[in-house]
């Protein structure tokens, strides 16, 4: 049973007559769970819009062939014994030039996630969605639940405010029911000639200004030209009792075109959503 029935039906009278999808959305469109292609649409959306995500790789064994320690002795890092085998998820920009489901990476040789793909690590892509906007309507779960399970009062103890209200929120969103994503696969180089090296650079530095900086052939680092050839992609839409959670087939993600996603919404791309309803419009 998903969390928010189990918390639901905490009232007998609550289980007897509100689904879990009733309880946060009234919506006819709230009640369908899109379908793991239109999971894709989404998901190359989110390719297609974001600058960041997180590298997960895995410490190679340093006796074995291609490791960090058999690089030289000039990878600016000493590191703690025990780490054979430990995964570590690192930030690093992202971009989608080749259109094709494979994102496009501008690896640094001394970073640590390049460096355990280069020693043999497979290596998971993980993105999220961030609104640009916050939502207009915020509906709060406590105060949806105490109107059918009596202890939710009011002066509950979790309906507190902020505990640094001067603050900004800079998560003013239910992020768990926000769509996120990862791309399993491995580290390819891309053989760009020249006119292909200057369509990647342009495309690239279009979403991240700064990668000027240490494109291929600059005077800070070695840097190169890399795809993640995508195997696997494990999608979590949000809610499980209104989104797709699940694989989503690999040949399902390499099949959408730009016009498809191009073409919907993700919650939050326009002001004024609600964070908890569907626009039936076209915003998923």
């Amino acid at each position: 049973m998903k969390p928010a029935a189990i918390v639901a039906c905490l009232s007998g009278a609550s289980c007897a007559t509100k689904s879990p999808v009733a309880l946060f959305d009234n919506s006819a469109e709230g009640s369908r769970i899109p379908t793991s292609y239109e999971s894709a649409v989404m998901g190359r959306r989110i390719l297609g819009l974001s600058k960041l995500a997180t590298f997960s790789t895995v410490f190679p064994d340093p006796q074995s062939h291609g490791s960090a320690h058999q690089e030289g002795s000039n990878t600016l890092e000493t590191r703690p014994s025990g780490l054979a085998g430990v995964p570590i998820g690192l930030m690093d920009y992202i971009a989608d030039c080749e259109d094709d489901g494979n994102p496009t990476i501008l690896a640094i040789k001394i970073g640590t996630s390049f460096k355990n793909a280069r020693a043999g690590s497979n290596v998971t892509v993980s993105m999220r969605w961030t609104p640009p906007y916050p939502p207009s309507k915020r509906i709060s779960l406590v105060s949806r639940l105490s109107a059918f399970i009596p202890f939710f009062a009011r002066d509950c103890p979790y309906n507190t405010a902020p505990e640094h209200p001067e603050l900004p929120d800079t998560v003013p969103y239910s992020a768990a029911n926000l769509p996120r994503f990862s791309m399993i696969g491995y580290l390819e180089n891309i053989d760009a000639d020249d006119s292909k090296a200057k369509d990647l650079a342009v495309c690239y530095t279009k979403k991240h200004r700064d990668a000027r900086y240490w494109l291929p052939g600059n005077r800070i680092h070695t840097s190169e030209w890399m795809r993640l050839v995508v195997t696997s992609v494990y999608w979590v839409g949000g809610f499980g009792d209104r989104a797709y959670i699940g694989w989503i087939p690999i040949e399902q993600w390499q099949k959408v075109s730009r016009e498809e996603w191009e073409s919907i919404k993700l919650p939050g791309e326009k002001k004024g959503w609600s964070e908890w309803s569907v626009d039936p419009a076209g915003e998923l």
